[in-house]
């Protein structure tokens, strides 16, 4: 009988001092979502094929869900990976959690990488944290 051993997705949150609207525009543009992410060519259009300049090169990438202005879903890559962008009112401020799904067992080699996926996964959720935390941050609020 074979366990499911599924690695958990990431999840970041983060509090930023901008209206909704004007975070949303941050992750549902091209320009918005390279000024704190990657290079892409995507647009806002569910089932939309795009792709976003990733360290491994390029990666396909297609939109899955779009709730204006409160959730955004993308499938990122060839590897079952989804990232979600979920946007909420608080105040006069916006709570951003960005989440990516999608994960294999810790065992299994992401092909781009050549590496196991906990490996790659644990990579990526530091860097979640830094993009998230910091960098989104910044560039929202600036």
């Amino acid at each position: 009988m074979a366990m499911n051993n599924k690695l958990p997705d990431i999840t970041q949150t983060v509090l930023v001092n901008a209206p909704i609207q004007k975070v949303w525009n941050y992750v549902s543009t091209a320009e918005g979502i390279e000024s704190w992410f990657m290079p892409n060519d995507f647009i806002l259009e569910e089932g939309f094929e795009f792709h976003i300049q990733s360290p491994f090169g390029p990666s396909p990438c297609k939109v899955l869900e779009i709730d204006k202005p409160n959730r955004l879903s993308f499938q990122w890559d060839t590897d079952g990976w989804v990232v979600t962008f979920i946007l909420k009112e608080v105040g006069d401020q916006t709570e951003f959690t960005l989440i990516h799904g999608g994960w294999k067992e810790g065992e299994e080699i992401i092909e781009k990488a050549q590496k196991p996926s906990s490996v790659i996964r644990d990579t990526m959720s530091k860097g979640w944290v830094g993009i998230v935390q910091h960098k989104f941050k910044e560039v929202v609020e600036a």
